[in-house]
């Protein structure tokens, strides 16, 4: 098991040098108001390899390959690179510094030493410094792979314990913390931390650890550090004999070592997959950004045939990627042809608009100045051209409908089956108004010829169509049966079907000879008969309004006001009925024609006509050699995603590899 952490430490290395945080490694944060190893006030990872040849030497990820051998230049560098990147007057930055000691006198061991928490800013410190070191703190020990030093003083209150407060805010229940406990020589006369060392007021799961480091004092004298070990393990015995063994720095050093490698040893499987994931979605991305351009005239030509292809198997339902939010492309087309077309026409009402009155009305104007005996055709065909035309706006919208799916097709491409052109955004947007221009000249087309087959409708009124038969013979047998009525005492009868409705004339008994003679047998005779007043005075005007009528009094019609609204004769209500049944048979005829010959209009002038020409319209508005270089000019930070993607390919490819390289045995 010793050499898992030599195998952290490389895959450490790896991913450093791409600044990466998308692997949480296996490491151990140290958590408190002051720190153990080096006084920072920024993260700082420390790295223990055994050293060559017994020399301890340490190294900075930032210095390159540079070499220290001393220690006091190492703490300068420390301090130097500090000011660089957090200032000099007590900032702070979330900027590793990444140090690598090597000497054989150590254990393997990675910790990352975390700024002391702090309440009060001093120097340059903004007012939110607590804010910021605990949003620092808590971004390292969040990662479930993180084993948590929390160091605390012997001398202050155990309860009111910053380090222990915050790693028990991501570790409830204490399954990866370790409590240090600091400052032992250093408690008031009397006092002890014997409850503190057997555990029973910390409640962690990784134990508790006592220790004594150097004082203030003795780091300004240069005490060493083998003198500060020897010191306080005289102390340990002295005043916690039965406890001397299980801890002081080198006990910590050996329990941090063996819970780290216990730590990989439960964290590698997971490490291995997580990092074969990534390095397969990289791949993906590295591809999707594409290599760079050498021959932009093949390659402004595979775009855009990619484009119109991806375009059209949209529409076909053959496209790469297939949309299962929502409907989109042909699919999304045919809805629209079938549902929302389809249902639009079906609510409209064939009468709808149309009363009674209106169809009485058309039917009184049809007669002209003589009152017709029967239902006139031309009222049928005034009548039924006003409800064919109501047609005409929803056919219409079917097209704006399909204009705008087709529309919406351009951003699908862009987004699931062209990636690459995210590259060129140049190119994109020229496509993209290429393809909006296709469309809008494609629209008053496609109008046009909508409106055409609504008009070919309203230009001939075929009474002869077979399934306007049925009706018409409905309505003949109705005609027939008034007839019988009118024409009872009748002398003669004719009666003819004009244009499949009936047309009749009829004579009363008595016909022209009764007329002649003003008798009694004809409607003319009838009229002068009843007009005929009877001792009436010349003298006196004529009423203007129509009172019922009296003897020797005539009614003046011309001063009566034409009624709007009164109850419909039986005749009149018959007369209607019959032309609202014919009205409504002719209008199921059309709206079924509509129904089936707008679609097909649409595909052919709009839909198949784009599909066709798209290519070619792109080609030529897109393909010249004056265009290529605007064109195919990548976004600005394409190249840079593209660099920093190929970086993280290769880490992950090199992490990979070393993983493979452990055996089964090296877990035990």
């Amino acid at each position: 098991m010793e050499a898992l952490i030599p195998v952290i430490n490389k895959l450490q290395d790896v991913f450093n040098t791409v600044g990466a945080d998308v692997i949480q490694l296996p490491q151990i944060a140290v958590v408190g108001t002051q720190v153990i190893i080096v006084s920072l006030i920024m993260s700082l990872s420390m790295l223990f390899p055994t050293g060559v040849d017994g020399e301890e030497w340490g190294k900075f990820l930032h210095t390159k390959n540079k070499i220290y051998t001393d220690f006091d230049e190492i703490r300068q560098e420390i301090e130097n690179e500090t000011e660089r990147v957090s200032g000099n007057n007590k900032g702070i930055s979330d900027e590793p510094i990444h140090l690598k000691i090597f000497s054989p006198h150590v254990v393997n061991l990675t910790l990352v030493d975390l700024p002391g928490i702090t309440k009060v800013p001093v120097g340059d410190q903004p007012k939110d410094i607590e804010l910021q070191i605990r949003e620092l703190i808590l971004k390292y020990i969040s990662n479930p792979n993180c084993i948590i030093l929390a160091v605390t003083a012997a001398n202050t209150d155990m309860a009111t314990s910053e380090a222990l407060k915050v790693a028990r805010e991501v570790d409830p229940d204490g399954r990866r913390t370790l409590a240090v406990v600091t400052k032992l020589d250093l408690m008031d006369a009397g006092t002890d931390a014997m409850d503190v060392l057997m555990g029973r007021v910390i409640p962690v799961k990784l134990g508790l650890i006592g220790v004594v480091n150097r004082s203030q004092l003795d780091i300004n004298n240069k005490k060493s550090v083998a003198d500060s070990i020897r010191d306080e393990h005289a102390f340990l015995q002295k005043k916690y004999p039965s406890l001397a063994n299980r801890n002081g720095t080198k006990y910590l050093a050996r329990t941090l070592n063996r819970l780290l490698m216990h730590h990989i040893r439960d964290c590698l499987p997971e490490l291995k997959t997580r990092i074969n994931v990534l390095a397969a979605q990289y791949q993906s991305l590295l591809s999707s950004y594409g290599e760079p351009v050498e021959d932009m005239s093949s390659t402004l030509l595979q775009l855009i045939t990619k484009f119109a292809t991806e375009y059209c198997n949209t529409i076909e339902g053959t496209a790469k990627y297939i949309e299962t939010a929502e409907l989109c492309g042909g699919a999304r087309i045919c809805y629209i042809f079938h549902e929302t077309f389809g249902r639009t026409l079906e609510s409209v009402d064939p009468l709808g608009g149309l009363t009674t009155i209106d169809v009485l009305t058309a039917i009184r104007n049809a007669t002209g100045p003589r009152p017709a005996l029967f239902v006139p055709e031309v009222s049928f065909e005034l009548l039924v051209k006003r409800q064919v035309k109501r047609l005409e706006e929803p056919s219409l919208r079917c097209v704006e409908l399909v204009h705008e799916e087709m529309q919406r097709i351009i951003q699908h491409c862009s987004n699931y089956s062209t990636q690459e052109l995210l590259r060129f955004p140049k190119l994109h947007d020229a496509i993209v108004e290429v393809v909006t221009s296709l469309l809008r000249k494609r629209l008053p087309v496609t109008n046009e010829m909508v409106h055409n087959l609504v008009a070919i409708e309203l230009a001939y009124i075929n009474t002869k169509h077979p399934d306007f038969a049925d009706a018409c013979g409905l309505m003949n047998n109705n005609i027939e049966s008034i007839l019988v009525v009118f024409v009872t005492g009748a002398e003669w009868l004719t009666v003819q079907s004009c244009g499949g409705v009936l047309v009749c004339a009829c004579q009363m008994a008595g016909g022209a000879q009764g007329e002649q003679e003003g008798g009694s047998g004809t409607w003319r005779g009838m009229l002068k008969k009843g007009d005929e007043g009877q001792g009436e005075d010349k003298t006196k005007p004529q009423s203007s309004v129509l009172a019922s009528p009296q003897k020797g009094y005539a009614v003046n019609l011309l001063d009566v006001p034409v009624p709007v609204a009164r109850k419909l004769s039986a005749r009149e209500q018959r007369d209607c009925e019959v032309i609202e049944r014919l009205i409504k048979s002719y209008f199921l005829i059309v709206r079924k024609n509509i129904q089936d010959s707008v679609p097909k209009a649409v595909m052919h002038f709009l839909v198949n006509h784009v599909k066709d020409s798209l290519q070619s319209e792109l080609v030529g508005q897109l393909y010249k050699p004056a265009l290529l270089d605007d064109l195919l000019t990548e976004s600005e930070d394409m190249a840079q995603r593209r660099n920093e993607a190929a970086d993280m390919l290769k880490a992950l490819q090199k992490a990979s590899h070393v993983i493979a390289e452990i055996r089964e045995t090296h877990l035990w």
